[in-house]
Parts: structure tokens; sequence; C-alpha cells
């Protein structure tokens, strides 16, 4: 674990540093476009009407053991080639591919831009920008729908992009990363409670859920302090998510703002009503870019968490 955990800090620093450049992505598409590809073409292949519900629920099992075997494979084979290079060379090896799982670049540049056409007094230019990292409709979103909606997404992917990817980076390394990450996008994919999704993203959504429980708590808990404060609202308001673990850094952030997050959404048409998250006013672009600055907070704070991880973990053997 000591090992694993060095190799999530440098990760963590890189991907701060260097993301996940534009000109390798138009050569290499990042990996989660593999994982959501192969997911796909499961999908396709076993979630057919002319199945049975447990015949769909079953090859749905299946497919998330498959994926996660060969997620667990690949990490398994990436750190044993880096271990050619020996030491420090393949310690940077393992941390640069690592880096692949994170996201604190992309989704900070994502919101800040969102933020930076409000102030510029832009409504549909942010509208357009804060539908990158929404599955809502924006199209009728005012100023405050916009930035709730941004840090909604900025809450909630704290978590599943930074927190629960790093998590199990220092848990199992990159076999660990690796099958966190097929699992959060075979989730994002097939694991929804439409009826064509119910029966065979049910394992996907359950092993998803499983893998963000304690993360999401951390993610939580990492904002509150960011905030110096929110540790109410997000005990209080956390269970009201449908989802056992999306509400923490959601409520933790509406907490640590002392705004008003969640309520009714549109999505693909249809009016949802969601939970509400906090007793404060909607927030504006003020609030948005008072989020950013608490997400930086957080990261940092994360950063930090791990090295006393790394230490701790070194400490006996010095």
């Amino acid at each position: 674990m000591l090992t694993e955990t060095w190799v999530a800090l440098g990760s963590l620093v890189l991907e701060a540093v260097v993301g996940y450049p534009a000109g390798l992505h138009a050569r290499i598409p990042h990996p989660v476009v593999w994982a959501g590809s192969a997911i796909d073409a499961l999908e396709r292949w076993w979630n057919q009407p002319r199945f049975s519900f447990a015949t769909r629920r079953a090859l749905g099992c299946v497919a998330v053991v498959l994926l996660v075997c060969a997620a667990v494979l690949a990490g398994r084979g990436v750190e044993r080639a880096a271990a050619l290079a020996g030491g420090i060379p393949g310690g940077l090896i393992v941390a640069l591919v690592g880096t692949i799982g994170l996201a604190q670049r992309s989704l900070f540049e994502h919101v800040r831009d969102v933020l930076l056409a409000l102030r510029a007094d832009n409504l549909g230019e942010a509208r357009a920008r804060v539908a990158r990292i929404v599955g809502r409709d924006t199209r009728q979103l005012d100023t405050a729908g916009v930035s709730a909606a941004a840090l909604e997404s900025l809450a909630e992917s704290f978590n599943d992009g930074i927190v629960a990817p790093a998590f199990w980076l220092v848990a199992a390394g990159l076999p660990g990363l690796f099958a966190y990450k097929v699992l959060n996008t075979a989730d994002s994919l097939i694991g929804h409670r439409e009826d064509r999704w119910r029966a065979f993203g049910w394992a996907a959504a359950r092993a998803d859920d499983l893998a963000n429980l304690l993360p999401a708590r951390i993610a939580g808990a990492l904002l509150v302090v960011a905030g110096c404060g929110g540790v109410g609202v997000m005990l209080a308001d956390a269970s009201k998510h449908a989802s056992p673990n999306a509400g923490w850094p959601e409520a933790a952030m509406a907490g640590a703002l002392g705004i008003r997050l969640g309520g009714p959404a549109t999505y693909d048409g249809v009016l949802h009503e969601r939970p509400v998250f906090g007793g404060g006013p909607s927030p504006g672009a003020a609030e948005l870019a008072r989020g950013l600055r608490l997400y930086l907070i957080a990261c940092a704070l994360l950063w930090l968490g791990v090295l006393a991880v790394a230490l701790g973990v070194a400490w006996p053997r010095s």
C-alpha cells in the first residue's frame, strides 16, 4: 500500500498540472471511451427484449464481472510492465498512467468556463457550456439555474472524478483504479431505472453504489472542511437523494456555501422533482466562484490526506 499511496499522490499532482492533453486525445481516445464501447457492445448483444427479466439481469451481472476482470488484468499488466523499469522510473510510469482516471483539471476548466460566460453576461453561452457537464435540459435555465447545475455537477464529480478514483488507486493500485472507472462508466451508461436498463443495468448500478460508499462520504467531509461549515446540512440532507452516495457531496456543497441546490429539473423534456439540499438562497455567479475556490481547497486537502496516509504507512518502517 505504501507504493500505491505515493503513486496516487504523484498521479494527483501530475493530472492537476497536465490533465489529459487535447492533442493526445485527438490521437488516442481516453480509455473511458474504450470502456464505453465495450459496455455498449455487451448491452446490444445481451440486453435484448426476447430475453426474460431474470436472464437479462444475470447477463448484466456477467457483463460487470467481465468488465472488472478485464480492467484488473489491464491494471496489473501496466504495473508489471512499469516494474521492468524499476524504482523511481517505474513509479513515475504508473503515476502517469494513473492520471487518466482523474479529472481535477478538466472539471475545474469546465466549471470555470461556465463562470466566465456568466461574468460576461452571456447567458446563452453559459447554458451551452453547462450542458457539456450536466444531463438536464439547459435551454431555459436562468442564471441561478445555470449556477446551480454547475455547482451540483462540481460537487458530484468531485467524488466520481477525483476522490473515488484516488481512493481506489491508493487501496488497490492501477487495478483498483481501472475497475472503479469501468464500474462508474457502466453505471452512467446502463445503470438506469427505465425499462430498457432496469434488469441489465442492475448489477452495474449496485456495484457502483458499493464502490462509492466510502469515497462519497470522504468527498462530503472534504467539502465541509474546505468551506469551514455545512456539516449539519450534509448530515441532514444527504439521505434525501435517490442515490445512497450522490447526496453527500451535493449536500455538503450546499451547506458549505449556505445556498440551496437541487429541486425540480427537466430531463429530455420531462420535469423531475428532485430533493432540495440546504435552505439558503439560490446561487448565482458569485456563489459559483466561491464553489470553485472551495473545490480547489478540497482538492488540496485530498492531496494532504493522501500524503498523510503515505507517511503514516511509511512511519513504522523508518
